[in-house]
């Protein structure tokens, strides 16, 4: 009697079991189609992705580093009009900037041009160039953000120059460009009469970067600042 039981709930199972799969294939049959499609939707993305990288996009970055020697060349010479606009024959940096400004050397050309249009005395393009370059890099993206305090220095905007020093001297991170900045930002202190800050800031260079150029002239900065104060 208990083995027939067993049985009987064994062939039970069996036919959930069985049931449950020919449920799944039934649905699997029906939506096949559906399925098939968007895995064949998938791979069209995935291999419109590599198309792109291989076909359209390493071809741009190659193109864009070859298409800008010359415009580097003219800003290596300090010829910065015709790194900015060309010659004629060649781009210039805001060329590079409208045909591959999505590449990396598209990138690079904002911060060229930002760097011809201070030499070239036209601060607000310089800063709109400056500001719509990007560099994670330690030294070149902290570089960028001085230059912008630079141009807002010479537009007259001394508050906004500050914030950009004190934001560059962080950014860097380094013995080399941070107290640079820092002598920026306390000189700018000094010209807005904000002599508390000044001395923070000079004595923060004295305390932090020791041995540096800025840090061994410091102490004159301080007793200037301390004798206004």
């Amino acid at each position: 009697m208990a083995k027939n039981k067993k049985t009987s709930q064994a062939n039970e199972s069996f036919k959930s079991v069985e049931s449950a799969l020919s449920r799944a294939e039934n649905f699997i049959e029906t939506h096949q189609k559906a399925f098939m499609y968007g895995l064949g939707g998938v791979l069209v993305v995935v291999l419109g992705v590599i198309a792109y990288f291989k076909l359209v996009r390493e071809p741009r970055i190659e193109e864009a580093w070859s298409e800008s020697y010359k415009a580097e060349f003219y800003f290596e010479k300090d010829s910065f009009n015709l790194a900015l606009n060309g010659d004629g024959a060649f781009p210039g940096f805001l060329d590079i900037i409208d045909d591959y400004g999505s590449t990396p050397m598209g990138n690079a050309a904002k911060y060229y041009a930002g760097v011809c249009y201070m030499r070239l005395g036209d601060f607000e393009s310089a800063i709109s160039e400056l500001e719509d370059f990007d560099s994670d890099d330690r030294m070149v993206g902290p570089m960028a953000t001085n230059l912008i305090g630079d141009a807002n220095m010479e537009l007259g905007n001394m508050d906004e120059a500050l914030k950009l020093y004190l934001e560059a001297a962080e950014n860097a991170g380094n013995d080399f460009l941070s107290p640079v900045f820092l002598m920026k930002a306390g000189r700018t202190c000094e010209l807005l009469g904000d002599f508390n800050q000044a001395l923070e800031i000079y004595k923060r260079i004295e305390s932090e970067y020791y041995n540096t150029p800025q840090q061994r002239e410091i102490e004159k900065y301080i007793k200037r600042v301390e004798m206004k104060l």
